[in-house]
């Protein structure tokens, strides 16, 4: 089941013109001082954690039928959302290769394993555990999107431009593009990364200089700072639960099993239908890991088709959410998560 431009052009138009006429309507509410302006910035939140999801899609290449014009909204989407989209897509990628393997992907928290954890003193427990507080989704959430892909920015040209001048200095001369290709950095992997990166951060930035000076600084403020923060908050906050939970498959390379991560590794979340609408249909997160090139808007069809091959995949429902943030250990000799408390009562 591949993509459909028909299917995907329609949800990229049903999310960003509502988004960009909610823009609008908040800056109106802020200037009259409406009451409208809270469920405004609400609905906000909600469209922008839909254009995350859709930005998502576009990076298993699955919204759209070519792979080109996913890749070109994929970029639109990652500055609406203030995040370049193709490292992102290919660190997701990765978790998607190694889900389950927690020896070689830890999770958006890092989490540590129980021997790691018991050789921490007592207050730097606690730290860990205050790190990973379902509230610091919020402030996590804030850095995610608008702080760290420009300290990224900034630390990785720190490193590239004395290498570019030292390059310059030889004979004969290599090419900017020669220069990036050659140069080792941990903030990208490959030129299209650092391309993706630069250009993300120039967009994000000129839209904050252009809004700031369209509406005013403290009015972007207002509106932008709650929004990005409650948007990354949601979709990290979806992210976690569907791999942190009571017996979640957690195992070492050596043991490791790609179709055991994939169903005993994922859970499914079972939302409000208006949620699923917004979310994309990401609740669907077991099959979307079986076969990453389903785009949203068949997850559940293929869900319902498939029955059979997820029956041991866990459930969750909306109050199954909080407990899951406890689940902030990994148990090596039992291949799952584990919680502090379980550890200290061991």
């Amino acid at each position: 089941m591949g993509g459909s431009n028909a299917r995907g052009a329609w949800q990229l138009i049903n999310t960003l013109v509502p988004y960009g006429l909610l823009w609008w309507l908040a800056v109106v509410a802020l200037r009259q001082g409406s009451w409208l302006l809270l469920p405004l910035l609400a609905l906000m939140v909600l469209f922008l954690a839909r254009c995350f999801s859709l930005m998502h899609d576009c990076g298993h290449y699955s919204l759209l039928q070519h792979r080109g014009a996913n890749r070109w909204m994929g970029f639109l989407l990652g500055i609406v959302a203030g995040i370049p989209q193709l490292p992102w897509s290919r660190g997701h990628e990765f978790h998607h290769r190694h889900n389950g393997n927690w020896e070689k992907y830890k999770g958006p928290s890092a989490l540590v394993s129980c021997q790691t954890y018991a050789s921490y003193g007592s207050g730097k427990q606690r730290f860990y555990r205050w790190l990973r507080h379902p509230l610091m989704l919020f402030p996590g959430g804030f850095f995610y999107l608008v702080i760290k892909p420009r300290v990224e920015m900034l630390a990785g040209l720190a490193g590239l431009v004395p290498y570019a001048l030292r390059s310059l200095r030889q004979s004969p001369r290599p090419s900017w593009a020669q220069i990036v290709a050659s140069h080792s950095t941990r903030w990208w992997h490959s030129p299209e990364e650092f391309r993706d990166l630069l250009l993300n951060n120039i967009a994000v930035v000129l839209a904050w200089v252009t809004m700031a000076s369209l509406i005013g600084l403290g009015p972007f403020l207002t509106i932008y700072a709650p929004v990005m923060a409650c948007g990354a908050a949601i979709f990290i906050c979806i992210f976690f639960v569907q791999h942190n939970f009571p017996g979640s498959y957690a195992h070492s390379s050596a043991d490791w099993n790609s179709l055991d991560g994939a169903l005993e590794g994922t859970s499914d979340l079972e939302l409000p239908a208006l949620l699923n609408w917004f979310s994309a249909d990401i609740g669907c997160h077991a099959i979307h890991h079986l076969c990453a090139a389903i785009p949203n808007y068949r997850l559940q069809e293929c869900q319902r088709r498939n029955a059979n091959l997820l029956t041991g995949v866990r459930r969750l429902t909306l109050a199954d959410i909080p407990s899951c943030f406890d689940y902030i250990l990994w148990d090596e000799r039992a291949g799952q998560l584990t919680t502090p408390a379980s550890q200290q009562a061991s």
